[in-house]
């Protein structure tokens, strides 16, 4: 096939995609996104009563509009009764809400609290999923998979089944099996019209280890979904920073253009109810088709008096105060419940998401099965650094991201050369740069990541890169990197008792640039650099973005393709923070009070890596947890 054939016929296919997984969405509660609530199976059989199925359906839309529900038909060996799912699912189709299927292939726990799943090499366990599949089918025309279609048993039969195979091999392979001839093929034998779709977790950079495979699964379900659940990122074990609730959502649009069903969230692991609001906003932002809220019983939980935070009365995105009094005025004679919370904080971004273009950010490239440096890429996202997350080699990037996980690529190093030879950059960090040491990045760049560390205290500009003073209250350890002096050029250097070591080093290589960018050993001390050093970085490796955001860490920007913008900051305390826009523009328009702000012409400065066009400088005071977003205007 012509080259130009080849894109016409992709490009139908993308748009044959999109329209089987987006058909014209029924008018509904909201401008730009559906909301869908997932009830468990022990609310299911709960619900075969249909005079407290009445009056908790009643009390729930009091504090929040829904769309779509999904009802659980399997968990922890409870399967729900067949005549009752017909029941429940007129209850909800005479009401006019759309009605889908759950199943949590959940098996139990073991003694002690972890998950246990289902042993896919025993036929008991496999003949039970598949009945489980099949009973479902017949009484749902969509199937969601929750988090459980993993394989984390070690009996006997998974060893003798294992062989020599790697475990991750194995499970993936195992899985892959169990998705076409358990879950997918007999759903479709018994109802041909029903759509499985597999709902994949948060902990994405693990995935592979338990068989979740986001390369084949993908093709094998009917679509996917997402789970933006991030929670506190400081309680709870996984330590998700609060970015990837986009990211993610973002990550597995590029593995499945339009077949990405929408984003999942929680109410588990908070604090404080702003966090809350956070997931639901995040996963807005990457503006998915459906959010899901989980689930049922939980929403329903009263807000309580401690679960304000110390910021609210400051104004912030979510008010306490004025979601209250919006409820009351409404005639809610209850007390506000998190599906309450749910519904004030989706009813606020779905007033401007129709302004937002297609998320846009820099391109970074994590293989399918990667790991290495592990969710750096949202510890970046937080301080202010726009990620679009690619499964495949993003080979027109101008600018390009590589973390550790690049390593899973056997062919990275030419890929690498390939961008640089085309007159491209590549930034890479120093994890990837240790990882490549002995597969030819030095070829490219005599530079080492070394086994020593330097305590850094200051940090200084070099090569045209102003910095100023910037210091730290406590050092940071960051990995020393060996260069060879005139060949390759520090443009940041880190200061650790009177020694320098490289921040952010650059080498040239054919008409293309290669940059290495140095990782904190805990990522969590990337929040720490002074807003100099990261707008340094920002000004080299985000060169050619339009906005460019000025700030704390901790504080977020994302941005779309037809030049809006949101910053949103995580901080406990109100923050100012400063956009830097090119491109002409001359004036930013709050996209919700429709308040215009000017900026002030950026003060030049002689950088080496950045010809520095004419831009424009805006300040933005941000409260605690909140956000604001904009459009670019002339």
């Amino acid at each position: 096939m012509r080259p130009y054939a080849r894109a016409a016929a992709s490009a139908i296919a993308a748009i044959l995609i999109f329209t089987l997984h987006h058909p014209a969405r029924a008018a509904g509660n909201y401008k730009n996104f559906t909301v869908a609530v997932y009830v468990p199976i022990f609310i299911t059989r709960q619900m075969d009563d249909p005079q407290w199925l009445a009056d908790q359906w009643q009390r729930f839309c009091a504090q929040a509009k829904i769309d779509k529900v999904y009802i659980e038909t399997y968990r922890t060996r409870q399967i729900a009764d067949e005549q009752s799912l017909e029941r429940i699912k007129k209850f909800f189709a005479d009401k006019g809400v759309r009605v889908a299927a759950g199943v949590a292939l959940h098996d139990t726990s073991y003694p002690t609290g972890e998950f246990r799943t289902f042993c896919y090499t025993d036929p008991k366990d496999r003949a039970y999923v598949k009945n489980v599949m099949e009973m479902t089918a017949r009484h749902f025309d969509e199937i969601i998979l929750d988090d459980f279609f993993f394989f984390n048993t070690k009996n006997d039969s998974d060893i003798a089944a294992k062989g020599n195979k790697t475990w991750t091999q194995f499970r993936l392979d195992t899985m892959d099996e169990a998705a076409e001839n358990l879950i997918v093929k007999p759903a479709h034998a018994v109802n041909p019209r029903v759509k499985v779709v597999i709902k994949f977790p948060n902990w994405y950079e693990h995935f592979a280890g338990l068989g979740y495979d986001l390369q084949r699964e993908p093709s094998i379900f009917d679509g996917i979904y997402t789970g933006t659940e991030t929670r506190d990122p400081v309680q709870t074990e996984q330590h998700l920073q609060a970015y990837e609730g986009y990211l993610i959502m973002r990550y597995l649009e590029n593995i499945r253009p339009g077949g990405n069903g929408g984003g999942w969230i929680d109410t588990y692991g908070i604090r404080y109810i702003d966090r809350y609001a956070e997931q639901l906003w995040l996963t807005a932002f990457a503006k998915p088709a459906e959010i899901m809220l989980f689930n049922f019983v939980d929403l329903q939980r009263p807000i309580a008096q401690g679960d304000r935070s110390a910021w609210q009365g400051l104004s912030t995105s979510f008010s306490y105060d004025a979601m209250l009094h919006q409820y009351q005025q409404g005639g809610g004679a209850d007390t506000p419940t998190m599906a309450r919370a749910a519904g004030y904080a989706l009813q606020q971004v779905d007033g401007f998401l129709d302004k937002l273009g297609k998320p846009v950010g820099l391109k970074s490239y994590r293989p399918y099965h990667a790991t290495g440096e592990d969710f750096l890429h949202n510890y970046l996202g937080m301080i202010g650094i726009p990620i679009d997350l690619c499964p495949d080699f993003p080979a027109d990037a101008d600018m390009l991201l590589l973390t550790e996980s690049a390593k899973f690529d056997p062919d990275i190093v030419n890929k690498i050369k390939g961008q640089l030879s085309a007159g491209k950059s590549v930034v890479i960090t120093s994890g990837l740069l240790r990882a490549l040491a002995d597969r030819g990045i030095q070829d490219i760049c005599e530079t080492e990541c070394t086994d020593r560390k330097a305590a850094v205290t200051a940090f200084e500009g070099r090569g045209g890169t102003p910095i100023g003073a910037a210091t730290l209250d406590k050092p940071l350890l960051f990995p020393q990197i060996r260069f060879l002096t005139n060949d390759a050029w520090m443009l940041v250097q880190g200061v650790a008792n009177g020694n320098g070591y490289p921040i952010l080093l650059m080498d040239r290589y054919s008409k293309g640039v290669l940059y290495v960018l140095a990782i904190p050993d805990n990522f969590n001390d990337l929040y720490a650099l002074p807003p100099e050093v990261v707008g340094a970085i920002k000004n080299v490796i985000l060169r050619d973005t339009t906005v460019r955001l000025i700030a704390p860490g901790r504080v977020a920007l994302f941005t779309y393709d037809n030049n809006t913008c949101i910053v949103e900051s995580f901080l406990p305390t109100p923050t100012s923070v400063a956009l830097s826009v090119g491109g002409g523009f001359d004036k930013l328009r709050d996209l919700v009070s429709d308040q215009v702000i000017s900026g002030q012409p950026e003060r030049s400065s002689n950088r080496r890596a950045e010809p520095s066009p004419t831009r424009m400088l805006f300040t933005v005071q941000l409260q605690p947890h909140s956000y604001q977003a904009f459009a670019l205007e002339k």
